[in-house]
């Protein structure tokens, strides 16, 4: 059995951390015009661990793997993420990165950066499984970027009108949100925030009989397009719908979305509410999951409640 282990870096672990990095990047072909990771030594690996922090893997007892942090205003950023050819495909990248994306949110941060090359596409091929979008590119570098999810514990259906209010203000034309969650658990009155927030027209209520609604908007912004997907059979039937057409002029909302209207498009919040322990707890939990370039450019921020 593997024993594979994630630490915080620290200064006791700088050495193992320089020589990860050159044995990693020594074995990569060489790239015009050439990476800088071999200067990398125990000074100014050191500067940085001290000042950000990063990780290191070790596998039985081996250093196999490193990543260091670089923080920016709300971005946490990858540098020198790093894999020793003898451990390569034992898992050391998904790793690191998973425990990165933890330490982001544990910071409050609410977006990872890294750069990639393009030369290298099994790196570009793993940075895609793993949800990361490229936001940018600047010569032969590939940014990659994505945005973390939110959860929240929300105590009242007073408190999730108003989260889902401030979100409104950070949706555009184009969006789509795909909300699913327990019967009850509170989508609709979150879709009622987020009418309150576009200024839109009409009272949004539970589309029981109506599998689709839209609110216009009453000062100019997008329309609401609200959908209800419980009743339909499979993608078929929502592309029934034609939601095509609307779908770049307004916000999309599609309740009981989940496993069905991913496909409508690749920028776009998945949100789950769930309810509380019994059915006189008015707590709800909400869970935003940004996905796609859009949102790994902007991410998303909710001051409204604190973090669950």
């Amino acid at each position: 059995m593997t024993d594979l282990h994630v630490v915080d870096a620290t200064a006791e672990h700088v050495d193992e951390i320089v020589a990860v990095i050159h044995h990693a990047f020594a074995a990569r072909r060489t790239l015009d015009p050439p990476s800088t990771a071999l200067s990398e030594n125990a000074s100014t690996v050191g500067a940085a661990v001290a000042q950000y922090g990063g990780l290191l893997v070790r596998i039985d007892g081996e250093p196999a793997g490193a990543v260091l942090y670089d923080v920016s205003g709300d971005v946490l950023g990858l540098r020198r993420v790093s894999v020793d050819p003898r451990f390569q495909g034992r898992g050391v990248a998904s790793a690191m990165v998973g425990c990165a994306e933890d330490a982001a949110r544990a910071r409050g941060l609410r977006r990872i950066r890294l750069v990639a090359r393009v030369e290298l596409p099994d790196t570009v091929e793993f940075w895609r499984r793993r949800g990361y979008s490229v936001v940018a590119r600047e010569g032969q570098n590939l940014i990659y970027a994505k945005a973390m999810p939110i959860s929240l514990t929300v105590p009242t259906a007073e408190d999730m009108r108003a989260a889902a209010e401030e979100l409104a203000g950070q949706l555009r034309a184009g969006d789509v949100l795909v909300l699913s969650g327990d019967l009850g658990a509170g989508k609709t009155t979150f879709t009622q925030g987020l009418g309150a927030g576009l200024k839109v027209r009409g009272d949004i209520t539970s589309p029981t009989f109506v599998i689709s609604r839209v609110h216009p908007s009453l000062s100019g912004g997008p329309a609401l397009v609200h959908v209800d997907a419980y009743r339909l059979g499979g993608f078929a039937e929502l592309d029934d719908l034609d939601l095509d057409a609307s779908l770049e002029e307004a916000v999309t909302v599609v309740e009981w979305g989940q496993g069905l209207a991913e496909s409508l498009a690749p920028d776009r919040l998945d949100i789950v509410v769930t309810r509380g322990d019994n059915d006189t707890d008015e707590t709800r939990s909400l869970r935003i999951t940004p996905a796609g370039p859009r949102w790994a450019e902007a991410g998303v921020h909710l001051s409204v409640l604190e973090k669950g």
